[in-house]
């Protein structure tokens, strides 16, 4: 078999070779050449990074009779029989297939020999989470101690099965995950060595898919090479990989701006008749946003992994969206992927969620009104113009005295909730419960807002035998507070210290029954200023006297 797999063909040979490990390949060349070379390593990480490469480099280097910069060099008897698989010093084990406790205790007999030609007798032990307890106990004591001659070295991407007494007995070093930028680099030399000619798109595509593992890019590219032959377009590379367009997210984004709702059902048809899956829509959406969140955040796209052509279009969002609405777009979508797990018609969810996201209206943030109110001193007469509970209630004015006569369609009868005062105030009880009830009405509005803000323009009028008359501002409350009874007779308890009955009335329909007693004393003040119906519900309501036409004391 003349063919190579391009990652064994171009597996690394030195150090320096070993892409996205600096950390450790550095460390490890200056144990080297300082003549500190421990007994035990461990390399763990995840798959395709350069784990057992590594390994195999440091190997070739302890036993390299030409040794160039703490590098292998590649060209001696010892480097030659390495490469060639012809060493005898230089033992690797599989740790999936001689998991058991007869292979340790094998392995244990052979370190006690020397090496054969080189200085070091290594074991190579990869994938060394599959080995059983068993097997790790009686590693316990060699590993701890070995001859002076033998060197251990451990590979494993399950780091965390691996017994704490193993990793205590060796030099840990983690490897990371390859950025894309470098796989894209690795693979775009080999291209050009190979002769095959790949655009940068398509790079971007094998990458991605790769997720830091080197070793899939390699093996992705050997795919893509097979099916396409030596010019490799990306639009080839997507319907081999069955990959989702990228520009269905940029379609999403359009149609959030434009309001356009037909787009949802358009998406999710191509994504149903292409056989993507929903969940790895959502994924890549997810990732879209987050682009478009740091594009608009930092003005630039150096943190986004896309091809240079997306990169471009990312960076015409920069004033189209909001940090608070990406926000709340990027929430939605992480919930739609949890509740995604659980419907049985993905398709319709999706459609769903797309609408929600195209619905979203853009939001404002309170610092950015503010902003607005102040840098505008207009803006603040129109605001405090229109009433605000706030500004109505610190600019109230007293009541004007010299009220003269007017129409009486002009005048209405709600203003008179202004004059309103509790009409039996001889009870020191009453006082007392007057005194809480605001700070009554704010605890339910702690517990309950909508229910406290229906308290909120209540006002105490009588208390006789634990027994509390309260006035309500409109009839269409009365219903909800018959509700919320039990509740309200609890809460009294709490605030008041003892258990008051509550009765409540509208208003309106009390307006003269307050005080029946004034209004018979002056039904002839009443029938004289017919006309006034302002003044009317002044003398009514407070028990006033007409002293002349036009001025009430």
């Amino acid at each position: 078999m003349n063919f190579l797999v391009t990652a064994r063909k171009w597996r690394p040979q030195k150090f320096e070779e070993v892409i996205g490990q600096e950390h450790i390949t550095t460390t490890l060349k200056n144990a080297i050449l300082n003549n500190r070379i421990a007994h035990a390593y461990l390399f763990a990480g995840p798959r395709g990074c350069g784990k057992t490469t590594t390994a195999r480099i440091l190997a070739k280097s302890l036993n390299c009779i030409n040794l160039q910069n703490g590098e292998p060099c590649n060209q001696c008897e010892m480097c030659l029989s390495f490469n060639n698989s012809q060493s005898l010093d230089i033992i690797e084990i599989d740790g999936a297939s001689n998991r058991r406790i007869e292979e340790i205790r094998t392995l244990r007999e052979s370190v006690k020999y020397a090496p054969t030609r080189g200085n070091y007798k290594i074991y190579i032990i990869d994938e060394v989470h599959m080995l059983t307890t068993e097997s790790f106990n009686a590693l316990l004591k060699t590993l701890e101690e070995p001859p002076q001659h033998t060197l251990f070295i451990f590979a494993t991407t399950d780091v965390h099965k691996v017994p704490l007494t193993i990793i205590s007995r060796c030099q840990r070093f983690d490897f990371r995950r390859i950025e894309m930028y470098a796989i894209k680099k690795l693979l775009n030399e080999i291209a050009v060595a190979e002769g095959i000619i790949i655009d940068d798109m398509a790079l971007t595509l094998i990458a991605k898919k790769a997720d830091g593992a080197l070793r899939d890019a390699q093996s992705l590219f050997d795919q893509i090479i097979s099916f396409s032959g030596n010019k490799v377009d990306s639009n080839i590379i997507s319907k081999m990989l069955n990959l989702i367009d990228e520009e269905i997210y940029f379609t999403i984004s359009e149609s959030i701006l434009n309001k356009d709702y037909s787009a949802a059902f358009d998406i999710s048809q191509k994504i149903y008749y292409n056989g993507w899956n929903f969940i790895d829509f959502l994924n890549g959406l997810n990732e879209h946003f987050r682009n478009i969140l740091t594009v608009v955040i930092r003005k630039n796209s150096d943190l986004i992994e896309e091809a240079d052509f997306y990169k471009e279009k990312y960076l015409n969002y920069v004033d189209k969206f909001s940090e608070s609405d990406l926000l709340r777009i990027l929430f939605y979508i992480n919930k739609t992927q949890y509740e995604l797990k659980s419907s049985s018609n993905h398709k319709l969810k999706v459609e769903i969620a797309l609408c929600h996201l195209i619905g979203l209206e853009n939001s404002t943030s309170i610092t950015q009104l503010l902003k607005k109110i102040n840098s505008s001193p207009t803006s603040v007469n129109k605001v405090e113009g229109m009433g605000s509970p706030v500004s109505s209630y610190k600019t109230k004015k007293p009541i004007d005295t010299n009220l003269a006569p007017t129409k009486k369609e002009e005048v209405k009868i709600p203003e008179v909730k202004t004059f309103e005062v509790p009409s039996l105030l001889n009870s020191r009880d009453l006082k007392d419960i007057i005194s809480k009830w605001e700070y009554f009405v704010e605890q339910v509005k702690n517990d309950k807002l909508f229910f406290g803000s229906i308290l909120f323009n209540s006002v105490p009028t009588n208390f006789s035998n634990d027994k509390l008359l309260i006035e309500v501002e409109h009839t269409d409350d009365l219903d909800i507070i018959n509700e919320n009874k039990p509740y309200l007779e609890k809460k009294t308890k709490e605030v008041f210290g003892k258990k008051i009955e509550l009765s409540f009335g509208d208003k309106s329909s009390n307006i003269h029954k307050k005080n029946p007693s004034v209004s018979r004393t002056n039904s002839a003040s009443t029938e004289k200023v017919d006309d006034n119906t302002l003044v009317n519900a002044v003398i009514t309501q407070l028990g006033g006297k007409e002293i002349r036409r036009t001025t009430i004391e």
